[in-house]
This record gives C-alpha cells, structure tokens and sequence, in this order.
C-alpha cells in the first residue's frame, strides 16, 4: 500500500524529507550545493522563475518579495545523497508547489552538468507534520546534527 502522505496545511510546520534515486548523490561538489541554497531562496514564489536571470539580479525589495512566498524555510540540511527542510506552509499548496520547482530546476541544473538523463529524486518527497513543540525542538536538532554525521560516524 502506497505511503500516504498528511494534508499539508497553511501555517502549519511540516520535516521534509527527499532522496536521490537509489540513494544516488545529488550533490557532487561544494557547487552543488550552492545552487541548491540559491535555489531554495529564488524558487519559493508563485512567479515563474529563470534562474539565468535571478543570478543576474540578486538584490530585491525584500518587502515585495516576502508577499508572494509559498513556504517559510526555518531550517535546511544537505547531505550528498538527501534533503531535509523545515517548512512552514504560507499558501494553499505551498510546499507542493515549493518541491516541484525545487525538483524540477535542481534535477535540470545537475543533469545538464554531469551530462545525465532521468529523474534525480525517488519519488514524492516525505512530509512529516510538526505537532508539538517537543517535536519541533527534535527535528530543528536532528536537522542542524544530521551533517555531523559526515565527519563524525
């Protein structure tokens, strides 16, 4: 039976959780994982966006720009074969709309680069709802300690 996901609600936290195929990597380089930061920050809004010509003009109205976002991102963490985020959810359909574009534009970034074809992530991302502020305090933790684990097994 497929793994059901919860009903992403507005104003809500959820843990956010995306794999590469097979545990394949999706960060190969320090690069990588820049353009997946930048990504995070330029993609979270409903416009369509060119990433050509968000490099082009980095500096923003912040006010303009903190209207139109889906999600907000309280905490992130790469590791070289996943993704963990924790998201607040500001518009219907946020997070969904968040991953697709995140997905889509990273996946194109890194194929074009290392000359591959295909899907990068397995599946739908993981969405575990934030229920309690123990909970929260957890994963806020686990999230900022996951990359210790590179360095320190």
């Amino acid at each position: 039976m497929p793994n059901r996901q919860p009903e992403l609600a507005n104003n809500e936290i959820y843990h956010i959780v995306s794999r590469g195929v097979s545990d394949a990597l999706i960060f190969k380089n320090e690069v990588d994982y820049y353009r997946a930061i930048f990504s995070l920050y330029e993609l979270n809004t409903n416009r369509p966006v060119v990433m050509r010509e968000q490099r082009k003009k980095r500096i923003r109205k912040i006010r303009e720009r903190v209207s139109d976002n889906l999600i907000e991102l309280l905490a992130f963490c790469f590791m070289p074969n996943h993704i963990h985020l924790l998201i607040r959810q500001i518009q219907e359909n946020g997070i969904t709309k968040f991953m697709r574009k995140f997905g889509v534009s990273y996946a194109s970034y890194f194929n074009k680069k290392y000359n591959r074809q295909g899907y990068l992530f397995q599946g739908r991302f993981r969405a575990v709802h934030i229920k309690t502020n123990e909970q929260l305090m957890t994963v806020f933790v686990y999230i900022h300690t996951n990359g210790i684990s590179l360095i320190e097994p």
